[in-house]
């Protein structure tokens, strides 16, 4: 069934932009994806689309994206308003947010501790699930149902078990999950850190990891810089360190 609508005023409308803000998607319990390939992806990937919202010119790809859910075509005007896109795709959709996995399903990852850059957060996620890893622990991040955060994963957020909990119930609850620590410097080199079946942790991109956190890890791994530079990118270092796991 294909609906129109032509105003922002409406109330449809106006549910998508609050959309926006992350006490709005706790509430209700949806998020947002914009994009051909990334609302592909997530319904792909089993998450359930609730409504889709594309322009006319689009109006056959929205519908095998999503041949049996409500689409509905809006104005250019409106697909503007309810984008976080500086410059809309023609595509955007709503999604229901998925139950957190059970703690029984915690396994080889990575966990993000404190990282607080949207695209850092994406980047993060999308590179564990192109590396098979399946697990992915958010502590104290941005919100990783974040528009600019799903858009960066490029619809990976959907394929991987996301769990957004604090450092003590992730201790708790690891059971034997080695957790190895990502930091800068006083860590071991990648070739002698246990990374197999292993909880990468990845600090936030100004503070790093805290350190009491630091400490509850069961070993330190820091990436050699032959160009003897300071720090790498939170999601550069992550993802070379989930690279090189994937290897082990």
């Amino acid at each position: 069934m294909v609906k129109k609508i032509e105003s922002t005023e409406n109330q449809l409308v106006k549910h998508v932009v609050q959309l926006h803000a992350s006490k709005h998607r706790d509430k209700h319990q949806e998020f947002i994806a914009e994009g051909f390939r990334t609302i592909s992806t997530l319904v792909n990937a089993g998450c359930t689309l609730k409504t889709m919202f594309t322009i006319e010119e689009f109006l056959y790809d929205a519908q095998q994206i999503a041949p049996h859910t409500s689409i509905i075509i809006v104005s250019p005007t409106v697909m503007k308003k309810i984008s976080t896109a500086h410059t809309p795709s023609g595509f955007l959709a709503i999604f229901q947010m998925p139950v957190q996995p059970s703690f029984d399903q915690l396994g080889a990852g990575i966990v993000l501790a404190q990282i607080a850059d949207p695209g850092n957060l994406g980047t993060l996620i999308r590179t564990a699930a192109a590396m098979n890893r399946k697990t992915v622990v958010c502590v104290e991040t941005v919100d990783p149902w974040n528009p600019k955060v799903v858009q960066a994963t490029a619809g990976a957020i959907g394929t991987v078990d996301l769990f957004c909990i604090n450092w003590h119930d992730l201790m708790l609850n690891k059971k034997n999950v080695r957790l190895c620590a990502l930091v800068a410097t006083g860590g071991k080199g990648p070739q002698d850190a246990n990374l197999k079946d292993a909880l990468i942790v990845v600090g936030n991109e100004g503070a790093g990891i805290p350190d009491a956190w630091v400490a509850q890890c069961d070993e330190k791994m820091t990436l050699p810089m032959p160009g003897n530079f300071e720090s790498l990118n939170a999601a550069v270092a992550g993802s070379i360190a989930l690279y090189l796991a994937s290897t082990k």
